[in-house]
């Protein structure tokens, strides 16, 4: 058995696994336990391999997005995303009642009081989602998950979008969801409003608890479609309100917001690894091979400025130590008006203008030499014109560290 079937048997990071807690399309959640602080987490496990096969790497990385968005008492919180050669891990909270399904499987309709409960705690988790601009798209009660203490955690965010995603007649159009639940017009593929549509499927979990099962469809379309109503409206409805207690927000650890892309390499097993390794990652180590794979062919222009052309990613050396160029990076960065998040050798730059929303670049330093590294920036999000007029400004700020090709 290879190291990596090891670790997922006893060990990964921080974490030791225990049993099986269920199985998915991707992959598997286990029961881990935190060995720094003795707490449990429930870990989900999935495969790499079978993502890309079924072309679903997207997907994944809008499920990440949104979990880090999403910060509320009612939903499953994810700690941390780790990810190894051919794994990712989500570290999630561990939730120990059970699905709400299963107790209304066992024993029928709710209480009105009970039933309420949930629903103000489900709205409540709803409203905060959509004010955060993510839409669940799979509300059911197999997705509302209880705790210890009988609260709602709304779970399985994999179907989730993000406002991004509406286009420009202002509409979602991905066909999902589970029949029972999802809302008419998402299955007639004519977009749909998001917001709309998640409401919709809170009125079916609150038709459920009530009658201990799932509504009849309307013969008539139009019926469907007249049925909708705000969370404003729903929260200032008196039978809402009673007894109604708003959410109280923890201090809870920030996920890391290093690049999502950077999950699915190949090339760097740092991030899973480094817990049990004991000690932090380093800038890597460049080989005469390493350098010459970083060039086009055998021409090491690559490894300079290009004079022409538009650009898309851009390599450049630095007489100076890694450590040193992280910091001259990350101040030049900011001095053009970018957001910083820096993770060992590897920095995302965001633009937080108006002129540079949306334009987000990653970078990794490679150390040739102690005062002679390599910088590979590529362009993460955003127009690639723009990325082209950052480097041009962001060449001229770093200018007394830059080599240029035309021999300083």
């Amino acid at each position: 058995m290879n190291r990596e079937g090891r670790n997922l048997r006893n060990r990964v990071g921080k974490y030791e696994f225990g049993r099986v807690l269920g199985e998915g399309t991707f992959g598997t959640v286990h029961l881990a336990r935190d060995v720094e602080t003795g707490e449990k987490r429930a870990i989900k496990v999935i495969s790499k391999d079978r993502v890309v096969k079924d072309k679903m790497t997207e997907q994944i990385k809008r499920e990440i997005s949104t979990m880090k968005l999403v910060k509320h008492p009612n939903v499953v919180h994810l700690f941390e995303v780790m990810a190894s050669k051919s794994k990712i891990y989500f570290v999630l909270e561990y939730v120990t009642g059970g699905e709400l399904f299963s107790k209304i499987a066992k024993q029928g309709r709710l209480r009105e009081e009970e039933a309420r409960r949930y629903f103000q705690q489900l709205i409540n988790a709803v409203d905060y989602c959509h004010n955060k601009g993510v839409y669940h798209r799979d509300l059911k009660l197999e997705n509302l998950l209880l705790d210890e203490d009988g609260n709602l955690k709304i779970s399985d965010f994999g179907l989730s979008a993000l406002s991004q995603q509406v286009r420009e007649d202002g509409l979602l159009h991905t066909t999902c969801g589970t029949p029972n639940y999802v809302a008419p017009e998402v299955i007639i593929d004519k977009g749909y409003d998001g917001a709309k549509a998640d409401l919709w499927s809170c009125g079916v979990v609150l038709f459920v608890l009530m009658a201990g099962y799932l509504p009849f469809d309307e013969p008539n379309i139009m019926n469907l479609y007249k049925k909708r109503i705000t969370i404003p409206h729903i929260m200032d409805n008196s039978w809402f309100k009673k007894g109604y207690k708003p959410a109280k927000f923890k201090t809870l650890k920030n996920v890391d917001s290093s690049d999502i892309d950077s999950l699915f390499s190949n090339s760097n097993d740092c991030i899973a690894s480094k817990h049990k390794e004991g000690k932090d990652c380093k800038p890597s180590v460049l080989t005469a091979f390493d350098i010459i794979s970083l060039s086009e062919g055998l021409n090491l222009s690559g490894l300079f400025e290009k004079e022409q052309g538009v650009r898309r990613e851009m390599k450049f050396t630095l007489r100076c130590s890694a450590s040193e160029i992280l910091v001259k990076m990350e101040e030049s960065a900011k001095l053009l008006g970018f957001s910083v998040k820096r993770q060992n050798n590897k920095m995302r730059l965001e633009g937080n203008d108006l002129d540079r929303k949306g334009l987000a670049i990653s970078t990794e330093v490679f150390e040739v030499s102690p005062l002679l590294s390599v910088v590979e920036m590529k362009k993460a999000g955003g127009d690639t014109l723009q990325f082209d007029r950052f480097y041009e400004n962001y060449s001229a700020v770093l200018k007394d560290i830059v080599r240029k090709a035309d021999g300083e």
